[in-house]
């Protein structure tokens, strides 16, 4: 079945033509739904700014919360604000020292996430 279509701002088909074959093999490996709507979630903790710049920084080095404030020039609420989410996300990892709570990037993919966007906003 083929009839033309429409598109104003994308390109597209000329005609409608269901491939079948491809069809079924991407709906084989896609993920669960749930999957993708985590996936989503954590691609939406790298939407805020301020969560980046706290993910770079601890990508250079483990910070507690006061020198955190400091290099961001934030108070330390809007920093722990952050944390949280970013800890609820699994992205920081915490440890206690004393009366000080050092934060760091949770494991290595969170630095290869961050260096892979990097390396695609700058080509």
């Amino acid at each position: 079945m083929s009839r033309k279509i429409d598109c104003m701002e994308t390109e597209c088909c000329d005609c409608i033509e269901i491939h079948g074959d491809c069809i079924k093999k991407v709906m084989e490996r896609m993920p669960a739904e749930e999957t993708l709507n985590d996936l989503a979630a954590l691609f939406k903790v790298f939407g805020d700014p301020t969560r980046v710049k706290i993910l770079y920084v601890l990508f250079q080095s483990e910070l507690c919360v006061c020198d955190l404030a400091e290099v961001l020039h934030m108070t330390q609420s809007a920093i722990s604000h952050q944390l949280r989410i970013l800890k609820q996300m699994k992205l920081v990892k915490s440890r206690r020292e004393g009366k000080t709570v050092f934060y760091s990037l949770a494991d290595d993919h969170i630095q290869t996430i961050m260096n892979q966007g990097m390396e695609h906003i700058l080509e």
